[in-house]
């Protein structure tokens, strides 16, 4: 795709044209790109059980739903970090050996958990610890991965926008066979040995990265792209810190100056702490209290995963041609509202679940539509400064969501704030149907 053209596009309306880039001479290979899915399935999938294991580990070990909200803070304020320095530490050194030093050190701080567990002990503050370590090596590998993808679909000559859907559609299965398989480990061998799998997920996907992707494709740090979209750091600025933080202010100005990106960023923010608060609190003390099995919450994120995964499908069957903010507003309602109001509502698993896949299959074609447009604003050279600026952006309220779930809880009840959740979901989802920034998102018609 050429960025810079993309870069140029109308964002306030009407549809944008996504090319893409061309590699003249070059002969088509497909094997990278599939490898790039290989290892995000790989550390997705042990992400999912993580989701589960974490929060469950966090409950037997104190029984208190704040404890589990801490957990969760613990596990999201590495979110923000790895997002506002990921992203330039990325663009310094590349995106192959990003990816794989990130998923190397992830397998490592993860594998620690188990290890510990099983020798000297794991007081709550050691797993505290390490699932903040965990989740700040992490997060730059997911920005170095997203930022490969336009690459290495060029190299295989896959239109973008479609590119954009199997890449969704990996993702979504990832989250889906992680959070089963989570369910079923957890209630077979206990929430010690979903961590393991983890941890050998990350080693398998810095492997394949390794083995499959090759050099060629690593994109220089600042290129000019990057200088004509206003980055004000230079790579002779070494790795300073004014360096660091000046690249990632210039990620922060571009997602400011393109209102489609900053409202996108601004919505997902605000549900992501909602949606925080619910898988490390909400869903967790629901499965163990209300429903009685806490292997029921990896089936209830491996539901909603799975209704996701068939979203997907379908946005990018035939859902792309009708993309746009109506759509995109519907299906927001629709994949974050219904599952806290059926459990507020004291929903039975029989129930409950079925919600969960309805909600997800909604919730599939957000995703392809957010990314279509991003990859598409985002010029080359400030690919993964912008990627990782909203990453932290829409990251920056996850702690505090998490940990306003767990004094909710403490102080009104599972109830209320499970409805209270759901109403404001509803209101939040709704929104991009009174603000015509929306409409730029009608250029994810590819």
């Amino acid at each position: 795709m050429s960025e810079r053209r993309a870069a140029e596009a109308s964002v306030d309306g009407g549809a944008a044209a996504f090319p893409t880039r061309e590699i003249p001479d070059a002969p088509r290979r497909r094997l990278p790109l599939v490898a790039l899915f290989t290892a995000q399935f790989a550390s997705l999938s042990g992400n999912a059980l993580a989701m589960v294991a974490i929060p469950i580990l966090a409950l037997q070990q104190t029984g208190s739903p704040l404890a589990a909200g801490t957990a969760g803070v613990f596990a999201t304020v590495p979110l923000v970090i790895g997002g506002a320095l990921g992203g330039v530490l990325v663009d310094r050194f590349g995106f192959r050996i990003s990816s794989i030093v990130a998923d190397l050190a992830s397998a490592l701080a993860v594998a620690a958990v188990p290890l510990l567990h099983a020798t000297v002990g794991l007081p709550f503050g050691a797993l505290l610890a390490l699932v903040f370590l965990g989740g700040l090596l992490d997060t730059p590998g997911d920005t170095a991965k997203t930022s490969l993808m336009p690459d290495l679909a060029a190299l295989a000559r896959t239109p973008l926008a479609r590119a954009a859907g199997a890449q969704s559609a990996v993702q979504r299965t990832a989250s889906m066979i992680g959070a089963g398989l989570a369910g079923v480990l957890v209630a077979s061998f206990g929430a010690m040995s979903a961590l393991v799998v983890d941890a050998i997920g990350f080693a398998v996907a810095a492997g394949v990265i390794a083995a499959f992707v090759p050099r060629a494709v690593e994109t220089q740090a600042v290129a000019p792209d990057a200088r004509e979209a206003g980055a004000d750091a230079s790579a002779a600025d070494g790795e300073r810190p004014s360096a660091l933080l000046g690249s990632f202010a210039a990620g922060i100005r571009f997602v400011w100056r393109t209102p489609l990106l900053r409202a996108l960023v601004a919505l997902v923010t605000l549900t992501n702490a909602i949606d925080a608060a619910g898988v490390t609190v909400l869903k967790p003390v629901y499965a163990t209290r209300v429903l009685g099995d806490p292997a029921l919450l990896g089936f209830m994120l491996g539901c909603f995963a799975a209704g996701a995964l068939a979203g997907s499908a379908l946005f990018g069957a035939v859902g792309h041609r009708v993309s746009g903010r109506v759509m995109f507003a519907l299906c927001f309602v629709l994949a974050g509202a219904p599952p806290y109001l059926a459990m507020a509502a004291g929903a039975e698993a029989s129930v409950l679940l079925p919600v969960l896949v309805l909600s997800g299959l909604a919730a599939g074609s957000l995703n392809p539509m957010i990314s279509t447009a991003m990859y598409g604003l985002v010029p080359e050279g400030m690919r993964a400064r912008v990627f990782g600026a909203t990453t932290a952006g829409v990251a920056a309220t996850m702690p505090l969501g998490a940990l306003c779930g767990g004094l909710a809880v403490e102080a009104f009840g599972l109830v209320p704030t499970l409805a209270g959740a759901g109403l404001l979901y509803a209101a939040l989802g709704a929104s991009p149907l009174l603000l015509r920034t929306f409409s730029g998102l009608a250029a994810a018609r590819a």
